[in-house]
This record gives structure tokens, C-alpha cells and sequence, in this order.
């Protein structure tokens, strides 16, 4: 006998007890990263401005499937309903694939909407797949630290015992003040990338609505590398990372992710994820270096009249990315959100 069609709705995120039930039936689910919580979702949109919709499908009053909806909208790169915003995973969970995306794409034309963005998960029919724009990075998480050593090939191993000989100190927390100099050096860091910073706000939220905590490398006193990591599931995410300048003479970057394997393994995760990077990037080579071995990362979408396109490598972001590094930190930190809060 086939079961009888799911029935769709929006949930009331403004309700506890809805997210409550969304967030139980995200834990439950094999294969589920942070960013299918109800939390991701709203650090997203008080972080920066965004809407958020959460789609349950439901069958005799049971959940039994999900899709988390942002609406970003951007003057310069189009406005698209993305699953989930702001984050590298998100797209449908559970069962209900076909009637999920069908509400997704009937929302997202009701807000005037005319691209949908699935990040995961099964592609629905008639949506088009994207399989060789990203990869992601995990593996499982050594057994002590020595084990770790050997799993990180030859060169990067001796880069970071350079960086374990080195004077510095490691520090974790989740207090504001932590928070505060993460955030400095997070926006120097993508600055320089001749990328835009988030808003400040989006890490408070996260913080404050997920699993999450900092992790810290300072030398003589003075913090040169920060990474603000979510935990779901025994994975540890290092989601926002970076150095200053002299972080990279130090090798404190390199210290850092070695520093939070250990802190991982003692809170009890087993994998970790090093994110997702483009396909031919230095990032990706410098996750390979590692003993990461990328794998492709399959998003879908669907559109009226092609899918929102945001690529670094597109020679007509040559000249803003240039110009954005040449700017004053302080100039950075001021112009960057207004603009990174469209990025989704």
C-alpha cells in the first residue's frame, strides 16, 4: 500500500516547541551536520538580516522530513533561496524529497524569489546538479597525538613541528572577550583574502545557539590565530578561521588545527571536517597537504533564468578583490558585512 503525500508546512520558529521537535529529528538522522538546526538557521538570519524559513514535511503527525530555507538577498549578487545559508551543507533531510523541494520552489516565487539553492542531500528530479564546483574535506580524527602526526604527509608534518617548537600558547573558550579577539583576527584575515567579513553578530548568534567554541594561538601574549569550531554528531567543524601576518612565520595557523584535533579527540569527536573548498584553490591544496583527500560536494538548484553564480575565480571579481585588499582593516571591518550578508 503507498503511503498516503506528506503534508508540508512552515514551521514557527518563534515557537520553541516547534524547534525542539525540528532539532530531535535532525539528531536522530544519520549523516546530519550543524547546519540542518534550527539554530544555524536563526544565527543566520539575527546574525545578518536574513529571513529564514524552515520546511517540515509531516505524516500522521510525525516529522519525517526537513528542509531549512534562507532568503538572502544581495543589490550585487541576486537574491536566491538558499539551503541552508551561510552554511556548506543544509539541503533536504529525510524523506519527503520531491514535495519539500516543490514547496521550496512555490516559496521562494511567492517572495519573489527566482533561484532555489540546495547545499546536500538528495537532488530532486528536474533540479540541476552540481558536482565539480566544490570539495569536502574530512577524515576521521587520530587516536593521540603521535598517531595524528603520522597522518599528516611528510612536508606539512614538518611545517608544524617547526610551529609545535615554536613558543606559543593555545587557549580555548567561549567567552566575549575570546569572541571579540577572534573576530579581529578573523577580519584581518579574509581582508587579506580580498574577502568581505561577516557581521560581527553572526558569530555571537552562532555562539550563543550552537555547539560551538574558539580556539586560540598567541605568542608573547598577543593573539595571531583564532578559529571559531561547531561541534554536531562527534565532527568538529572548524567553520571560521585566520591569521594575522606574523601568524604565518610562526606557524601558528599550522599549530592551530593541529592543537584543535587534540581538543576535538578530548571532547569526544571522531571526524573532522575541514569544510568545503573550490575545485583548484590554494585553500584545497593546503586541506590535500594535510592528508585530506576532497571529495566532491553535490549542491542542486533550480531557476527562471539560470542559478545565482558567486565565484572568487571569476575574472570580473579580479579588480574588487584586489582593491579589497588594499584597504585599512578598520575600513574592512566597516564596509565588508553590508556586503558579506548577501552571500549566503
Amino acid at each position: 500500500m503507498t503511503a498516503p503525500a506528506p503534508t508540508i508546512r512552515v514551521a514557527d520558529l518563534a515557537r520553541a516547541e516547534d524547534c525542539a521537535r525540528i532539532d530531535a529529528f535532525v539528531d536522530a538522522q544519520p549523516g546530519t551536520t550543524p547546519f540542518h538546526r534550527t539554530g544555524w538557521l536563526l544565527a543566520g538570519a539575527d546574525g545578518c538580516g536574513q529571513r529564514a524559513h524552515y520546511l517540515v514535511a509531516e505524516r500522521d503527525g510525525a516529522i519525517i522530513g526537513v528542509l531549512p530555507l534562507s532568503d538572502i538577498r544581495s543589490p550585487l549578487f541576486g537574491a536566491a533561496m538558499v539551503s541552508t545559508g551561510f552554511g556548506v551543507d543544509g539541503g533536504v533531510l529525510g524523506d519527503g524529497v520531491a514535495p519539500l523541494a516543490e514547496a521550496a520552489w512555490a516559496l521562494a516565487g511567492d517572495k519573489g524569489i527566482e533561484s532555489v539553492e540546495l547545499r546536500g542531500g538528495p537532488v530532486p528530479d528536474g533540479w540541476t546538479p552540481d558536482a565539480d564546483s566544490y570539495l569536502g574535506f574530512v577524515r576521521t580524527i587520530a587516536a593521540d597525538d603521535e598517531a595524528e602526526m603520522k597522518a599528516i604527509p611528510r612536508k606539512q608534518r614538518a611545517e608544524l613541528r617547526k610551529a609545535l617548537a615554536q613558543d606559543l600558547e593555545v587557549v580555548t573558550g567561549r567567552d566575549p572577550k575570546m569572541l571579540a579577539e577572534h573576530y579581529r583576527i578573523y577580519a584581518e584575515s579574509v581582508r587579506n583574502l580580498g574577502t568581505p567579513v561577516f557581521p560581527a553578530r553572526l558569530f555571537r548568534e552562532a555562539m550563543a545557539r550552537l555547539d560551538a567554541d574558539i580556539l586560540t594561538v598567541r605568542a608573547n601574549g598577543r593573539a595571531v590565530a583564532s578559529v571559531l569550531s561547531l561541534y554536531h554528531g562527534g565532527v568538529v567543524y572548524p567553520y571560521w578561521g585566520g591569521g594575522t601576518h606574523e601568524a604565518r612565520g610562526l606557524r601558528a595557523n599550522d599549530l592551530m588545527y593541529f592543537a584543535l584535533m587534540r581538543h576535538a579527540r578530548s571532547r569526544g569527536c571522531h571526524s573532522f571536517d575541514f569544510g568545503r573548498s573550490k575545485v583548484g584553490t590554494g585553500a584545497a591544496a593546503f586541506k590535500k597537504n594535510w592528508g585530506f583527500e576532497g571529495r566532491p560536494l553535490v549542491y542542486a538548484s533550480r531557476s527562471v533564468h539560470g542559478p545565482r553564480t558567486i565565484n572568487p575565480l571569476n575574472p570580473k571579481y579580479a579588480m574588487m578583490i584586489a582593491v579589497w585588499k588594499r584597504l585599512p582593516v578598520w575600513a574592512a571591518r566597516l564596509a565588508g558585512p553590508p556586503i558579506a550578508r548577501g552571500l549566503g
